[in-house]
Protein backbone atom coordinates (compact mmCIF):
# COMPACT_ATOMS: atom_id res chain seq x y z
CA UNK A 1 0.00 0.00 0.00
CA UNK A 2 2.76 2.44 0.68
CA UNK A 3 4.41 2.24 -2.77
CA UNK A 4 0.66 2.76 -4.39
CA UNK A 5 0.24 6.03 -2.48
CA UNK A 6 4.17 6.55 -2.77
CA UNK A 7 3.44 6.77 -6.85
CA UNK A 8 0.40 9.42 -6.09
CA UNK A 9 2.46 11.04 -4.02
CA UNK A 10 5.26 11.32 -6.57
CA UNK A 11 3.08 12.44 -8.77
CA UNK A 12 1.13 15.31 -6.71
CA UNK A 13 4.89 16.83 -5.83
CA UNK A 14 6.03 16.99 -8.76
CA UNK A 15 2.90 18.14 -11.04
CA UNK A 16 0.99 20.22 -8.39
CA UNK A 17 3.57 23.42 -8.09
CA UNK A 18 3.69 23.32 -11.83
CA UNK A 19 0.05 24.24 -12.28
CA UNK A 20 -0.13 20.43 -13.99
CA UNK A 21 -3.22 18.38 -12.49
CA UNK A 22 -3.08 15.65 -10.61
CA UNK A 23 -6.37 14.21 -11.91
CA UNK A 24 -6.74 11.59 -15.28
CA UNK A 25 -4.71 8.50 -16.71
CA UNK A 26 -0.60 8.90 -15.84
CA UNK A 27 1.47 10.09 -18.74
CA UNK A 28 4.80 9.82 -19.84
CA UNK A 29 6.58 13.56 -19.19
CA UNK A 30 8.57 13.29 -21.72
CA UNK A 31 6.09 12.96 -24.99
CA UNK A 32 2.98 12.62 -22.81
CA UNK A 33 1.89 9.17 -23.70
CA UNK A 34 -0.73 7.72 -21.63
CA UNK A 35 0.77 4.94 -19.48
CA UNK A 36 -0.57 1.51 -19.66
CA UNK A 37 -1.53 -0.59 -16.96
CA UNK A 38 1.82 -2.83 -16.84
CA UNK A 39 3.65 0.86 -17.13
CA UNK A 40 2.18 1.95 -13.72
CA UNK A 41 3.65 -0.99 -11.24
CA UNK A 42 5.54 1.58 -8.96
CA UNK A 43 9.50 0.78 -8.85
CA UNK A 44 8.66 -2.85 -11.21
CA UNK A 45 7.66 -0.95 -14.16
CA UNK A 46 10.17 1.53 -13.87
CA UNK A 47 13.25 -0.81 -13.45
CA UNK A 48 11.20 -3.49 -16.22
CA UNK A 49 11.49 -0.24 -18.78
CA UNK A 50 15.45 0.51 -17.12
CA UNK A 51 14.09 3.81 -15.97
CA UNK A 52 13.06 5.17 -19.85
CA UNK A 53 9.86 5.64 -21.74
CA UNK A 54 9.07 2.94 -24.11
CA UNK A 55 8.04 5.45 -26.63
CA UNK A 56 10.40 8.14 -26.91
CA UNK A 57 13.17 6.98 -24.18
CA UNK A 58 12.68 9.85 -22.03
CA UNK A 59 14.27 9.70 -18.29
CA UNK A 60 12.15 8.18 -15.74
CA UNK A 61 12.37 11.10 -13.01
CA UNK A 62 14.02 8.93 -10.16
CA UNK A 63 11.89 10.76 -7.90
CA UNK A 64 9.00 8.46 -8.37
CA UNK A 65 11.01 6.10 -7.30
CA UNK A 66 12.38 7.61 -4.38
CA UNK A 67 9.30 8.75 -3.13
CA UNK A 68 7.70 5.13 -3.73
CA UNK A 69 10.58 3.57 -1.33
CA UNK A 70 10.19 6.15 0.96
CA UNK A 71 6.39 5.79 1.44
CA UNK A 72 6.64 1.98 1.32
CA UNK A 73 9.32 2.02 4.63
CA UNK A 74 6.63 4.33 6.34
CA UNK A 75 4.32 1.25 5.89
CA UNK A 76 6.67 -1.55 7.14
CA UNK A 77 8.12 0.54 10.16
CA UNK A 78 5.01 1.56 11.65
CA UNK A 79 3.31 -2.07 11.56
CA UNK A 80 6.86 -3.31 12.49
CA UNK A 81 7.01 -1.10 15.53
CA UNK A 82 3.10 -0.40 16.13
CA UNK A 83 1.06 -3.71 15.07
CA UNK A 84 -2.43 -3.15 14.83
CA UNK A 85 -4.84 0.00 14.41
CA UNK A 86 -2.15 2.00 16.08
CA UNK A 87 0.25 0.66 13.16
CA UNK A 88 -2.16 1.35 10.51
CA UNK A 89 -2.93 5.27 12.32
CA UNK A 90 0.55 5.51 12.58
CA UNK A 91 1.67 4.65 8.56
CA UNK A 92 -1.67 6.87 7.08
CA UNK A 93 0.03 10.00 9.61
CA UNK A 94 3.30 9.38 7.61
CA UNK A 95 1.23 9.16 4.46
CA UNK A 96 -0.53 12.28 4.99
CA UNK A 97 3.18 14.25 6.25
CA UNK A 98 4.86 12.62 2.90
CA UNK A 99 3.75 15.27 0.58
CA UNK A 100 3.58 18.46 2.75
CA UNK A 101 7.43 17.48 3.79
CA UNK A 102 8.92 17.04 -0.03
CA UNK A 103 6.60 20.12 -0.73
CA UNK A 104 7.94 22.02 1.26
CA UNK A 105 11.51 20.50 0.94
CA UNK A 106 11.29 21.24 -2.56
CA UNK A 107 9.08 24.52 -3.10
CA UNK A 108 8.84 26.37 0.48
CA UNK A 109 5.07 25.45 0.14
CA UNK A 110 2.68 24.05 2.68
CA UNK A 111 -0.66 23.84 0.84
CA UNK A 112 -3.64 24.66 3.10
CA UNK A 113 -5.48 21.81 1.52
CA UNK A 114 -3.06 19.35 2.76
CA UNK A 115 -3.08 20.78 5.82
CA UNK A 116 -6.54 20.13 6.12
CA UNK A 117 -7.10 17.09 5.23
CA UNK A 118 -4.02 16.04 7.87
CA UNK A 119 -6.27 18.02 10.58
CA UNK A 120 -9.59 16.64 9.66
CA UNK A 121 -8.03 12.92 9.57
CA UNK A 122 -6.18 13.55 12.58
CA UNK A 123 -9.53 14.46 14.75
CA UNK A 124 -11.73 11.60 13.42
CA UNK A 125 -9.01 9.17 13.56
CA UNK A 126 -5.90 9.30 15.64
CA UNK A 127 -7.32 8.67 19.04
CA UNK A 128 -5.88 5.04 19.20
CA UNK A 129 -2.34 6.12 17.87
CA UNK A 130 -2.03 7.49 21.00
CA UNK A 131 -4.85 7.09 22.95
CA UNK A 132 -5.11 10.67 23.13
CA UNK A 133 -8.84 12.00 23.94
CA UNK A 134 -10.67 14.48 21.20
CA UNK A 135 -10.39 17.33 23.44
CA UNK A 136 -7.00 16.92 23.78
CA UNK A 137 -6.24 16.32 20.27
CA UNK A 138 -8.22 20.05 19.87
CA UNK A 139 -6.62 21.58 22.49
CA UNK A 140 -3.24 20.70 20.62
CA UNK A 141 -4.50 22.04 17.00
CA UNK A 142 -5.35 25.39 19.01
CA UNK A 143 -2.03 25.48 21.12
CA UNK A 144 0.30 24.65 18.14
CA UNK A 145 -0.95 26.88 15.91
CA UNK A 146 -1.25 29.44 18.10
CA UNK A 147 2.35 29.29 19.15
CA UNK A 148 3.80 29.45 15.94
CA UNK A 149 1.34 32.19 14.93
CA UNK A 150 2.33 34.50 18.09
CA UNK A 151 6.21 33.54 17.46
CA UNK A 152 5.75 34.59 13.60
CA UNK A 153 4.01 37.86 14.84
CA UNK A 154 6.86 38.86 17.41
CA UNK A 155 9.61 38.24 14.84
CA UNK A 156 7.50 39.95 12.40
CA UNK A 157 7.20 43.17 14.92
CA UNK A 158 10.82 42.91 16.38
CA UNK A 159 12.53 42.37 12.69
CA UNK A 160 10.27 43.97 10.85
CA UNK A 161 10.27 41.19 8.09
CA UNK A 162 8.70 37.72 7.91
CA UNK A 163 10.49 35.35 9.93
CA UNK A 164 7.80 32.35 9.50
CA UNK A 165 5.60 31.51 6.60
CA UNK A 166 1.95 31.11 7.06
CA UNK A 167 1.80 27.69 6.52
CA UNK A 168 3.62 26.51 9.23
CA UNK A 169 1.63 27.53 12.17
CA UNK A 170 -1.59 26.00 10.31
CA UNK A 171 0.59 22.60 9.85
CA UNK A 172 1.49 22.09 13.62
CA UNK A 173 -2.05 23.15 14.33
CA UNK A 174 -2.82 19.81 12.12
CA UNK A 175 -0.55 17.67 13.96
CA UNK A 176 -1.91 19.09 17.16
CA UNK A 177 -4.94 16.88 15.97
CA UNK A 178 -3.29 13.92 15.54
CA UNK A 179 -0.50 14.03 18.63
CA UNK A 180 -2.48 16.22 20.80
CA UNK A 181 -1.39 18.66 23.09
CA UNK A 182 0.68 16.71 25.36
CA UNK A 183 3.32 15.70 22.85
CA UNK A 184 3.48 18.48 20.94
CA UNK A 185 6.35 20.25 22.46
CA UNK A 186 8.39 16.84 22.38
CA UNK A 187 7.77 17.49 18.49
CA UNK A 188 8.65 21.13 18.87
CA UNK A 189 11.88 20.26 20.34
CA UNK A 190 12.55 17.73 17.53
CA UNK A 191 11.79 20.33 14.52
CA UNK A 192 13.80 23.03 16.14
CA UNK A 193 16.74 20.54 16.29
CA UNK A 194 16.38 19.22 13.09
CA UNK A 195 16.09 22.98 12.05
CA UNK A 196 18.97 23.97 14.05
CA UNK A 197 21.28 21.14 12.28
CA UNK A 198 20.35 22.06 8.78
CA UNK A 199 21.68 25.61 9.19
CA UNK A 200 24.88 24.71 10.50
CA UNK A 201 25.16 22.05 7.52
CA UNK A 202 24.28 24.79 5.37
CA UNK A 203 26.65 27.38 7.42
CA UNK A 204 28.80 29.21 4.55
CA UNK A 205 27.29 27.18 1.37
CA UNK A 206 25.43 29.62 -0.65
CA UNK A 207 25.82 34.13 -1.94
CA UNK A 208 23.07 34.56 1.34
CA UNK A 209 23.92 34.94 5.04
CA UNK A 210 22.72 32.19 6.77
CA UNK A 211 20.11 34.90 8.78
CA UNK A 212 18.65 35.24 5.54
CA UNK A 213 18.69 32.15 3.88
CA UNK A 214 14.88 30.69 3.91
CA UNK A 215 14.86 27.44 6.24
CA UNK A 216 11.94 24.97 5.12
CA UNK A 217 11.05 24.45 8.79
CA UNK A 218 7.89 22.53 7.24
CA UNK A 219 9.80 19.09 6.51
CA UNK A 220 11.51 19.15 10.12
CA UNK A 221 7.74 19.29 11.69
CA UNK A 222 6.50 16.94 9.78
CA UNK A 223 9.77 14.11 10.46
CA UNK A 224 9.40 15.21 13.83
CA UNK A 225 5.72 14.63 14.03
CA UNK A 226 6.47 11.25 12.83
CA UNK A 227 8.96 10.09 15.17
CA UNK A 228 6.91 11.72 18.20
CA UNK A 229 4.49 9.26 18.12
CA UNK A 230 7.29 5.72 19.19
CA UNK A 231 9.11 8.61 21.42
CA UNK A 232 6.63 10.15 23.25
CA UNK A 233 5.32 6.61 25.03
CA UNK A 234 8.60 5.97 26.33
CA UNK A 235 8.87 9.54 27.65
CA UNK A 236 5.75 9.28 29.17
CA UNK A 237 7.02 5.29 30.81
CA UNK A 238 9.63 7.12 32.33
CA UNK A 239 8.61 10.40 34.56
Amino acid sequence: MGLILGSFIATLVLRWPAGRSVRGRSQCDGCGRPLRAWELVPLLSALWARGKCARCGARIDPFHGRVEIASGLIGVAALALLPGTAGWLWALFGWLLLPLALLDARHFWLPDRLSAVLAIAGLFLAGPMLGVGLLDRWIGALAGGLVLAAIAWAYRRLRGDDGMGGGDPKLVAAIGCWLGWQALPLMLLLASFGGILWALAAQGKGDRPLARRPVPFGLFACAAAWATVPLWPLFVGSS
